[in-house]
């Protein structure tokens, strides 16, 4: 307890030294969680599909913030990626202490990028009002949205050497990872947020939930030793929790802390930059709620926002060196016990010729872009991952389906409430790894009504960048 405190102290008086002073009464409190949620759903300008944001969507918006107001934000290019693609830096503020913030350093790991572009679009807004008029004077923010501009073309992790950039931090063999190295030296930040997304089926707790947000304190050596830099990434990852717990409760989890020599947020934790990883993962949605694609990204997208206008408002404040460490180390490591969809004990015709049985269907899904003439389409294709007694397991969307049957889809052209018979022969199956087609069914005496197939409007939507169809 006494070092914790003695470390506490250290950073009070760091942060006082690089110009955060600590908290006081008088100050204008950082608005709480749900009214920046408020402020975001008024005032977001991020497109409502991330993944379909491509590095000209990303430069025409640096763009029109350079022209809104070139004092405000400075943008600079500072690399190219392999195939010649600008990175770019973006630096709002004046304040001593400087922040790093990157994403999409994983090409096909977009949410944070919008959210950065909401970010700025509150800081001009509310320049002269607390919170963002503190932020602005302590704090010194440079974004690099979309470092990884090739991967996002493509809608993948990789850059076009098919390096992963995020393990290049020692041999620097990427244009990309030599930027960000490269921007760090010359600025030397205090503090950095490495921002990504997690695959789908990323869950916390028991019984699992989604985990909407993982945070990590980023370790730089294998005993994962706290020192001060570490000490107030932990904090900060406090804050955020306590920002986000009333939006997302049970959905927040711990990022595994081991120490990975290759990567970039270890060894800028490292060179004296320490790093806080924010994991944008999956988000749940009820019977009621839409399931079109447009749904996956804008929830995340708030908790992105509000969680780095609280950070950041800590920071400059000075407050976050009394959040307590070990609501940090209290919080649940994230696991993937989560399925896309669960289909809950269901009457099961797999269509392999062997009797019906009761039991639940686990679907996995990913995200796919693909670009055709010229537009880039969101897919999201489905597979059967697990059949059986899935009661350990969490989903984006369960499907309680006692009393309905479970069969592979044997007409493409079937409507829900349509009343058909079962085919003698099927053109699928529901098995593992087959490609998730299914059609349930309510049994009407000796024939059945649909009740809903799978996958519906789950499976692409075109949609251009700033959310227009």
């Amino acid at each position: 307890m006494t070092r914790r405190i003695s470390l506490a102290a250290a950073l009070a008086g760091a942060l006082t030294a690089t110009g955060c002073g600590s908290f006081s009464a008088t100050e204008t409190p950082t608005p709480a969680p749900l009214e920046l949620a408020k402020v975001w759903d008024a005032e977001r300008v991020s497109p409502r599909v991330s993944p379909l944001v491509d590095h000209a969507e990303v430069t025409r918006r640096l763009e029109a913030l350079r022209r809104r107001d070139g004092r405000f934000f400075t943008v600079e290019e500072i690399g190219r990626s392999v195939e010649g693609r600008s990175i770019n830096h973006v630096t709002v503020g004046s304040g001593p202490f400087k922040v790093l913030l990157w994403s999409q350093m994983h090409g096909d790991e977009p949410t944070a990028t919008s959210a950065l572009f909401d970010l700025f679009e509150y800081l001009y807004r509310h320049r002269t009002e607390d919170p963002a008029a503190r932020i602005l004077d302590a704090l010194t923010l440079h974004a690099v949205p979309m470092l990884n501009p090739d991967g996002a073309e493509k809608f993948t992790r990789r850059n076009a050497q098919g390096i992963d950039v995020n393990r290049d931090a020692l041999l620097l063999q990427t244009p990309e990872g030599r930027a960000l190295k490269a921007l760090r030296d010359r600025l030397n930040p205090r503090l950095g947020f490495n921002l990504h997304n997690q695959n789908l089926r990323t869950s916390v707790g028991r019984p699992p939930k989604p985990a909407a947000i993982s945070l990590l304190s980023v370790a730089y050596d294998e005993a994962r030793t706290i020192n001060e830099g570490r000490q107030l990434t932990r904090q900060v990852c406090v804050v955020i929790r306590d920002a986000l717990e009333p939006l997302v409760a049970g959905q927040i989890g711990r990022y595994a802390e081991d120490f990975e020599v290759r990567a970039f947020g270890d060894n800028l934790t490292k060179w004296g930059t320490p790093i806080v990883l924010i994991e944008t993962g999956p988000w749940a949605r009820d019977a009621a709620q839409s399931r079109s694609p447009e749904d996956f990204d804008g929830p995340l997208i708030r908790l992105n926002f509000v969680a780095l206008v609280t950070a950041l408002d800590a920071i400059a404040t000075g407050s976050v060196a009394k959040a307590d460490p070990e609501r940090y180390a209290s919080l649940p490591v994230n696991e993937s016990r989560n399925f896309f969809i669960t289909i809950r004990g269901v009457s099961i015709v797999t269509g392999t010729g062997i009797p019906p049985f009761t039991g639940d269907i686990g679907l996995v899904a990913t995200r796919r872009v693909k670009v055709e003439n010229g537009t880039r389409e969101l897919q999201i294709p489905m597979a059967v991952e697990d059949i059986g007694d899935l009661r350990t397991t969490g989903a984006l969307e369960t499907i309680y389906a006692t009393g309905l049957t479970a069969a592979p889809l044997f007409d493409e052209k079937l409507k829900v409430g349509e009343t058909v018979d079962l085919p003698d022969k099927f053109p699928g199956t529901i098995t593992i790894g087959a490609p998730a087609a299914i059609v349930l069914l309510r049994p009407s005496g000796s024939r059945y009504v649909v009740e809903r197939v799978i996958p519906d409007d789950y499976i692409k939507t075109t949609v251009d960048a700033r959310g227009t169809r």
